[in-house]
């Protein structure tokens, strides 16, 4: 039951410490499934940043509007998919950095 509510934590930080509470989480948990989580959600957020940095750039010249919306979209739908499936505990791995880790 504490990995459930821990999942439930990380994916949810996206909306209020996107940075803080996965790294908390890695170093106090003994399990590994919520370490591989948060270690997820900490490269995910990164990812997005810097590809919505980018897609902002790019908006100028009018080619990174599309992307901008993407990325925006995944920025904010991504987490809620993880909390849904930590509140049903299914597995699942963030878009993009899943793979990665």
């Amino acid at each position: 039951m504490e990995t459930k509510w821990s999942k439930v934590i990380i994916h949810a930080s996206a909306f209020f410490a996107p940075w803080l509470v996965p790294i908390i989480f890695f170093l106090i948990s003994s399990e590994e499934e919520v370490k591989s989580i948060s270690v997820q959600a900490l490269l995910f957020q990164v990812v997005m940043i810097v590809l919505l940095t980018i897609s902002g750039i790019f908006s100028f010249l009018l080619i990174g509007i599309p992307f901008l919306i993407v990325f925006g979209i995944m920025y904010f739908i991504a987490p809620i998919i993880g909390i849904v499936k930590a509140l049903s505990d299914e597995s699942w791995r963030y878009p993009i950095v899943g793979r990665w880790v």
